[in-house]
């Protein structure tokens, strides 16, 4: 599962669940023992972090839309996924 950005302790990971709970694209956030998965939209799917991470994480996968995108179709296609930058 490939961290693809980091910022305030929140870790963010992007993977193919084959046959998953998720049938959307997302990724998963974590931070300490709370995780959440979350579409490219900022949909919460699943989960919860403490509201201001929580908050973090929306704010940063709206802004990160295409790359998130692009990055998905990179996994898809058997390729490693590149780093986005963090929430700064």
């Amino acid at each position: 599962m490939p961290i693809i950005s980091m910022f305030y302790g929140i870790k963010i990971y992007i993977y193919l669940e084959e046959g998953g709970q998720h049938n959307r694209p997302h990724v998963h956030a974590i931070y300490g023992e709370h995780q959440m998965a979350i579409d490219f939209e900022g949909n919460i799917i699943s989960g919860s972090l403490p509201r201001k991470k929580q908050a973090m994480v929306v704010a940063w996968t709206m802004m990160h839309e295409e790359e998130l995108r692009a990055n998905y179709e990179l996994i898809k296609d058997n390729q490693a996924p590149f780093r986005i930058d963090p929430l700064r």
